[in-house]
């Protein structure tokens, strides 16, 4: 190719720091490969579609090929092409005409083009990826961009530094959110600008929310396969530069709009923690795509098969799993976690799949090598960190067996909740889950903190489907309804989706209080979907992660009066949990008393938890400040059946109860209930009484 190389010259530069690093007078390159050969650096003009410039990197320093280019600013596009075998059987997949993304680029200019040109193989040979193949990928992949990351004005904000205690988190998606929002001007909408408007912010914090998670905003294609459909990658668990914004968000202020989104939250005392996918990238298994780390050095990147390198371990269910047991992958994955909190200041993380992290050859542990690092960094081991502690491998299913300092998603509340109020009999479950699933967390100095609560996430039924649908209806998504889970512990109530008889919809909005009530009064850190506030529906689908469209985009206007009415009782129940310490423990040695009681107002013996799942709760916390409006004495009554049930008040000798909250009817209270009497408790009722 003739290129105009000869108006760069390319010094040895240093290896020290990885990525393209601008130093007021130059641009310094260094990559990792332990298996290339020799590796180009290319130089492209301002529309990333010429190749001005093609450099070989001259130093080969520790396994890190690095070199500095004189004069060079940011705003430099590049990219890199990797010399070495093309050899899958030994698990080396080198071609030096496939465009590489640089694995520390900042930022991504420009889309993944699908074509036949990124595959390294012949894609018509019997057996194709052992098959090299020689076009040219560049046209058709996005460029690196070099940046300056400094300059950006925080306005000296300081961060919001939230207790976990303290914590609730709202799970939500930066375009799925925003998209159809009236409050944010349209040209806003669907971006990192948007999510930072004030409509998002002061809405947000409206509902007490203390910490918003977004799902993945590292750069990330469309898969092909999604876009022959019409369809595209809408939830973004598909990663393809870890330090990269998703360009697909940007606004008009672009890679800035993220750093103002964030200090804007901060302004407003929220936190903001990114769902990450460091589990595997967007290349796929051997018939995948060369993007980045598959031609820089596969073998070392990935997890292949120890008697056929040519073949990936799939422990992840995306055809491949990144090699966290190499000293210099797991560098990237903290390199890339520091610069989020350092550079864009986030608050903290969600990890997807997050056993995956943990794995060593010989499987799980949670004192491997991702682990200790996150333990002994100063920067990392201070911010939030929440696993999800599943994967598809041998082993892959760990609640509760991340180290001390790590939250889980905790999917045995979800189910567990989900089976009480449909009406099953799980009250000994139900009664671990309520009290932060000290079963599985109280051990090794881990706190009740540590199990995220949660009812409704992304992957699943919403709050309003959970009580709508018997079965998913995932029809849009192309695969015959045979994607998402079938294993939902939802109910309809008489009718499969929406409805006009009034009664199955009074059930409905009743059981939607019930399971927001449940899910604010338990002990643990409660995590709420976006929308579930109000009764947001996605049709039933249980899996919108290629819906970019309204069945996954939240919807504000023409909603009826009842979601309204949810958001207000959701208003209320957070702000009851923020306003009593009782129902958000911080520690299990604080001194609470805690007894259970059966409807005939008796203790709860040890074999009468499987007689029947209504039953009350007593909490007892003498040291809380009552002068201050503190409650230290609350009894919750749960009822999950259809009918009424005459509940007998506990005579405990310590006078009358207050009621402060019925699900049955939100807006009565202050109603005084006297000890050893019956109490009318409705079904599909929960009731909430403080001494008076």
């Amino acid at each position: 190719m003739d290129t105009k190389s000869h108006s760069y010259i390319i010094q040895p530069g240093s290896w020290e720091q990885l990525g393209a690093t601008f130093d007021g007078d130059g641009v310094n390159f260094a990559i990792f490969s332990a298996h290339a050969e020799r590796i180009e650096l290319c130089l492209f003009d301002s529309s990333g579609k010429t190749e001005i410039a093609r450099l070989e990197l001259p130093e080969y320093t520790h396994e890190i090929w690095h070199g500095y280019v004189p004069g060079l600013k940011p705003g430099a596009l590049y990219g890199y092409r990797v010399h070495g075998p093309y050899d899958p059987e030994n698990g080396h997949r080198f071609n030096a005409n496939k465009l590489l993304v640089d694995p520390y680029a900042k930022e991504l200019v420009g889309d993944v083009e699908w074509n036949d040109a990124h595959f390294a193989y012949d894609l018509l040979h019997e057996d194709k990826d052992l098959i090299f193949d020689a076009t040219d990928s560049a046209p058709f992949m996005p460029k690196c961009r070099v940046l300056d990351p400094t300059g950006f004005d925080w306005h000296d904000a300081t961060r919001p530094n939230i207790p976990w205690s303290s914590a609730i988190v709202y799970e939500t998606h930066v375009k799925g959110f925003t998209q159809l929002n009236p409050g944010i001007p349209k040209e806003l909408r669907g971006t990192f600008d948007g999510m930072g408007h004030p409509a998002s912010v002061d809405y947000i914090k409206s509902l007490g929310i203390t910490l918003v998670e977004l799902m993945p905003v590292h750069y990330f294609p469309d898969d092909q396969h999604l876009l022959d459909k019409g369809l595209h990658n809408f939830w973004g668990y598909n990663t393809l530069g870890f330090f990269a914004p998703a360009s697909r968000y940007y606004g008009p202020r672009g890679f800035e709009g993220f750093r103002e989104m964030v200090r804007n939250y901060h302004d407003a005392g929220i936190e903001v923690i990114l769902d990450v996918v460091y589990n595997h990238t967007a290349e796929g298994n051997e018939l995948g795509p060369t993007l980045s780390f598959k031609g820089i050095d596969n073998f070392s990147y990935y997890r292949t098969m120890p008697d056929q390198h040519r073949y990936y371990i799939n422990d992840t269910g995306t055809g491949n799993t990144v090699n966290t047991s190499h000293p210099r992958v797991l560098q990237l994955i903290m390199d890339s976690l520091r610069y989020w909190v350092q550079h864009m200041h986030v608050d903290g993380f969600r990890f997807d799949l997050g056993t995956i992290l943990g794995r060593e050859p010989e499987g799980f542990d949670q004192r491997g090598g991702f682990f200790d690092a996150i333990t002994q960094c100063p920067i990392l081991s201070r911010v939030k960190l929440i696993g999800e502690p599943w994967d598809i491998g041998p082993g892959g299913y760990q609640v509760g067996g991340f180290p001390p300092g790590w939250a889980e998603w905790n999917d045995k509340y979800r189910d567990t909740v989900r089976e009480y109020w449909k009406g099953d009999n799980v009250p000994a479950d139900f009664a671990a889950r309520l009290l932060g699933s000290g079963d599985i967390y109280d051990l090794r100095g881990r706190r009740p903190w540590s199990s995220v609560n949660f009812i409704a996430a992304h992957d699943g039924f919403t709050l309003n489907d959970l009580v709508s649908y018997d079965e998913k209806h995932n029809e849009a998504n192309g695969e015959d309804n045979n994607d998402g889970h079938d294993d939902n512990r939802s109910y309809n109530y008489g009718a499969e989706g929406p409805t006009d008889d009034e009664g199955i919809n009074a059930v409905r909005e009743r059981q939607k209080r019930n399971f927001l009530a449940t899910l604010f009064l338990s002990h643990g850190t409660p995590m709420l979907l976006a929308g579930d506030e109000f009764g947001r529906s996605q049709l039933g689908n249980n899996n919108g992660y290629c819906q970019d469209s309204e069945i996954s985009w939240v919807r504000w206007e023409g909603l009826p009066e009842t979601n309204e009415q949810l958001r207000d009782f959701t208003r209320q129940i957070i702000e009851l949990r923020k306003a009593q310490p009782i129902f958000r423990r911080e520690s299990w040695r604080d001194g609470m008393e805690v007894r259970w009681f059966n409807a005939g107002g008796g203790e709860q013996l040890p074999e009468q938890w499987d007689e029947g799942s209504t039953i009350a709760l007593n909490l007892k916390r003498p040291d809380l400040d009552t002068e201050h409006g503190a409650w230290s004495n609350v009894l919750v009554l749960f009822n999950p059946f259809e009918g009424n049930i005459p509940f007998h008040v506990p005579p405990m000798g310590e006078g009358r109860w207050i009621l402060e909250l019925t699900t049955a009817d939100p807006s009565i209270k202050g109603i005084e209930i006297e000890e050893d009497q019956d109490f009318d408790l409705e079904g599909r009722c929960l009731v909430i009484l403080r001494r008076a």
